[in-house]
């Protein structure tokens, strides 16, 4: 579990967070959700501490990573996988090569045992003999699925997914986010998505935070979010089905 307390974040005298508070529950996928310029992408920056918050904390089960030690907050960094938005995968490195980069940064393992465990993840991302294709190689969707084998190749213990449907199709995307909340389930990981993707919102969105310029407007889960009764969220909504109506008709 991941809990937030009074997050706050100005750059250059303008206040970009405003005392966001929530909590993101173990096993379940947990998002994060608003147009583009919300602060979403810099709560989870903080929230994994890339950025350090002006005010509030995080606790990792219980755990104060604010005011964590250099050994804590180095084993609790360990525990964390990321997804990033365009994949970041290691152009110059084949598949396995950036499944096994975690393993080989922090751990001991020998080497049959980190092959044996990439293998492993590959095959659980549905992914199997494409250890030595390059990046370019492959699909975009494929290339999301390497990035999930890396996030949860050192037995991560919280998954981060920054907009990990960008760039796919409706159909890859769906095969993205059924993968992202069956892992969540399956290890029972504590799982944060940033998104502004209604259809992830709708499919596996079992806590929900929704973000306006900087502050927490709603929190809920996607059975009630179509009662939430908050205007932006509801223009949000809009947005969304909107966009998909055109891009259908395109």
């Amino acid at each position: 579990m991941i809990e937030i307390e009074n997050i706050t974040k100005s750059f250059d005298g303008k206040k970009v967070l405003h005392g966001i508070s929530g909590t993101f529950e173990k096993g379940k996928t947990n998002l994060i959700i608003g147009a583009s310029g919300t602060g979403k992408s810099v709560l989870l920056k903080c929230i994994v501490g890339l950025e350090q918050p002006d005010e509030g904390t995080v606790f990792y089960d219980n755990r104060d990573f604010a005011k964590a030690g250099r050994d804590l907050k180095t084993e609790i960094r360990r525990e964390m996988g990321m997804l990033f938005q365009g994949s970041a995968l290691f152009d110059s490195k084949n598949v396995e090569e950036n499944v096994m980069f975690p393993l080989n940064i922090l751990t001991k393992m020998r080497a049959d045992e980190k092959i044996e465990r990439v293998n492993f993840c590959l095959k659980r991302v549905g992914l199997e003999n494409v250890n030595t294709m390059m990046p370019s190689e492959i699909s975009g969707g494929m290339k999301k699925r390497v990035g999930i084998a890396r996030a949860i190749v050192n037995n991560s213990k919280y998954l981060f997914c920054d907009e990990p449907n960008s760039g796919l199709d409706p159909q890859t995307s769906i095969t993205i986010d059924n993968l992202i909340k069956e892992i969540t389930e399956e290890y029972n990981i504590t799982t944060v998505v940033v998104t502004h993707d209604m259809n992830s919102v709708m499919e596996i969105g079992e806590y929900i935070m929704f973000m306006f310029e900087g502050q927490k407007l709603w929190e809920g889960n996607c059975q009630n979010i179509v009662d939430c009764n908050v205007k932006e969220l509801e223009d949000f909504i809009f947005a969304n089905k909107l966009m998909r109506t055109m891009r259908n008709k395109a």
